[in-house]
């Protein structure tokens, strides 16, 4: 198992960070690492994503959103082809922070490839930081 995350503050309100994220529509005008997500924002919808880390291979995965608390929390299950392989749970989280947002953004892989994909999991923890970059730059523009 291995979980990699990244955390910004944002100088915006929970609910203006809010907007930006669950507009799945628009993520990709505003960030590379996750440029297509589609379906619904809601708990038990089945999305459809496609991640680019940095310096790696565009992938699509198809999660199911496992937890939706409006301005507090996105958080997915997905896996890569069988049970047990690849697993993957990953989590949006907004909470307070002086002058606006703290958002993190956080997955915990697990499964019997997880020790082998050591350069693949550093390339997307590269790419949770340049999505929160580019989220904060998304929100606090508008602001």
């Amino acid at each position: 198992m291995r979980r990699i995350a990244a955390s910004i503050d944002i100088a915006a309100p929970p609910a203006a960070v809010w907007q930006v994220l669950a507009d799945f529509a628009r993520w990709g005008e505003w960030n590379a690492f996750i440029p297509r997500l589609t379906g619904e924002p809601r708990r038990g919808a089945r999305l459809d994503a496609t991640i680019h880390p940095p310096g790696g291979a565009a992938f699509r995965v198809r999660p199911v959103i496992v937890d939706f608390e409006p301005e507090s929390l996105l958080r997915w299950r997905g896996r890569f082809l069988v049970p047990y392989l690849v697993d993957g749970e990953h989590a949006f989280v907004l909470g307070p922070a002086p002058g606006g947002t703290r958002f993190g953004h956080a997955e915990i892989f697990s499964g019997l490839l997880v020790p082998f994909m050591g350069g693949m999991l550093d390339r997307t923890e590269r790419g949770f930081i340049a999505f929160n970059e580019a989220l904060k730059r998304r929100v606090e523009s508008a602001a």
